[in-house]
């Protein structure tokens, strides 16, 4: 019984992933399509596993015997995620160690990790309290008023805290990487992380200039992981066109997240619901 279980939910969990189209429509339309649509299907598998974790590899559901062979299935997945989960935390925690052996100095009255290499750089480097750091290639390449509207679009990042909540992302892009539009929904993120950030950067400097800082970084080749840095230069082409095309237009205005935009990630807990039928 636990392995229909077990295949029902990857069923239901193809069939969601395929749903996926390059959505059109506001920010916050996007986002909730492509979170839910990146997010549904490995929450649904979690917690199909630890149901089966739960009622053991022993007794009868619905009348159905149970084995062990679901049960051992469950448990090697849940602990290859432990697994992952550990490696890229080191690999974050590796990131920010080599952040902190930069020399600190003070910039625009804020405290800014300086890197010593001539290529362009500017990105949040860090978990829930990141560090900024920008190169020197990045000092030497953007004036005055530049560097500002830098400094203003990582402050977005870090006012959204998009190391934290992507290093988590990121953790479920690694478990999930053979469902179908793994990579697709990722970059669909990535490229809503920047655009709100962008957003956020515009309404403080002019976002005219923002698009010329931004387009003399990005065209330097990237220096870093997407886990647990958010970088001004960690645009695709594509993710930078739009970027771009957002800036030149209006802004539109990131709205506050619902809790109700979160209801229907309570149907991926069902699974949780079948431990009372077994015995």
């Amino acid at each position: 019984m636990h392995l229909i279980m077990i295949v029902a939910s990857m069923v239901v969990v193809y069939w969601i992933r395929c749903q996926w189209t390059q959505p059109q429509g506001t920010w916050s339309e996007r986002w909730q399509y492509a979170l839910f649509l990146f997010l549904f299907p490995p929450l649904l598998i979690f917690m199909t596993a630890i149901a089966v974790i739960c009622m053991g590899p022993q007794g009868k559901m619905s009348g159905l015997q149970t084995g062990w062979f679901s049960y051992v299935l469950a448990l090697i997945s849940l602990a290859f995620s432990v697994v992952l989960c550990i490696k890229l935390a080191w690999g974050g925690w590796q990131s920010v160690k080599s952040a902190r052996k930069c020399s600190l100095v003070d910039l625009a009255g804020r405290q800014v990790r300086v890197l010593d290499t001539g290529v362009p750089f500017a990105g949040q480097i860090g978990f829930w309290q990141p560090e900024l750091v920008l190169s020197q290639g990045l000092l030497h390449t953007l004036s005055p008023e530049q560097l500002e509207t830098v400094l203003a679009h990582e402050q977005g990042h870090y006012h959204y805290r998009d190391t934290f909540w992507f290093f988590w992302l990121g953790w479920v892009r690694s478990c999930t990487a053979w469902l179908p539009n793994t990579e697709a929904l990722w970059q669909e993120l990535l490229a809503l992380r920047e655009l709100r950030a962008d957003a956020h950067a515009a309404s403080q400097v002019d976002p005219l200039l923002l698009a010329e800082s931004l387009l003399l970084v990005v065209s330097s080749p990237p220096i870093s992981s997407e886990i647990c840095c958010a970088a001004l230069s960690s645009s695709h082409v594509d993710r930078l066109e739009q970027r771009i095309e957002a800036l030149l237009a209006q802004p539109e205005p990131v709205p506050e997240v619902q809790l109700q935009s979160w209801n229907s990630y309570l149907l991926a807990f069902l699974p949780l619901v079948t431990v009372i039928f077994h015995t």
